[in-house]
């Protein structure tokens, strides 16, 4: 199979492919022996990764990278790239979960508080008739428990797990523990499941289709202004690299 093809944004590599290539690729891993991690990735997190060698790391190891933020796509098509739109952690979230109602694949959701991730199951399977959810667990454990949570994992034996520890916790957790999952896929999807459980609200449409989705984020949620310093700062590094890099 010939190499996909992938943008470098300051050091860390990300799929050029649609929702349907990453969809395709996803069914490709299941078939596979071994365990694959998906890192859906934000410019937050690329930033963070560039000062962070194990983190960048992690991200340039993973089976698949996604575009999930419009700082992502803005930066590939900056810096010469073709590259389609966003592939989001909770639009992947749904669209495996459509799939596996299709494929018969089995789904473990992990992350968020108590309560949340059986919420977000319940209402998948409502969504998707068929889906098959074979467990859930929150995402407040301590590393003593860790065993027995992958232990549990493994025991239902789902195809994917879906990890909603927040970026780039979840990235990390993802890295270590793998080697000890038997699933195929693990794919890091932020704080969907409490947006599928309806604990928050994703943005109206209108702010989806202007790729203003990140500014609903911080209208709601003014806590995340910290955050959302990194944003000028990998804008900065972006057009460092295309204009001082030469």
């Amino acid at each position: 199979m010939p190499e996909r093809p992938k943008a470098k944004i300051i050091g860390s590599y990300i799929d050029l492919l649609d929702m349907n290539g990453v969809m395709e690729k996803i069914k490709t891993m299941i078939r596979d022996p071994g365990t694959q991690q998906i890192v859906t990735l934000n410019a937050e997190i690329a930033y963070l990764a560039q000062q962070d060698q194990l983190l960048q790391a992690i991200i340039n190891s993973a089976g698949l990278v996604t575009p999930d933020g419009i700082g992502i796509v803005w930066a590939a098509r900056l810096l010469g790239y073709e590259i389609s739109n966003r592939v989001t952690g909770i639009e992947l979230a749904y669209r495996v979960s459509e799939e596996a109602a299709k494929q018969g694949w089995k789904l473990f959701l992990l992350g968020a508080a108590p309560g949340i991730a059986k919420q977000a199951a319940y209402t998948l399977q409502q969504i998707y008739p068929g889906l098959q959810i074979v467990g859930s667990d929150h995402g407040y454990h301590n590393a003593q428990d860790m065993s027995a949570v992958i232990e549990n994992i493994n025991k239902l034996q789902p195809d994917i797990l879906l990890v909603a520890l927040g970026a780039p916790r979840q990235e990390f957790w993802i890295y270590e523990h793998k080697k000890d999952l038997e699933v195929r896929v693990c794919i890091g999807v932020g704080g969907s499941l409490d947006v599928i459980a309806g604990e928050k609200k994703r943005a109206p449409e209108c702010f989806i289709k202007l790729n203003l989705e990140w500014m609903y984020r911080l209208l709601s949620e003014p806590n995340r202004i910290k955050r959302q310093i990194c944003l000028p700062l990998f804008v900065g590094q972006v057009l460092k690299s295309k204009y001082l890099s030469r």
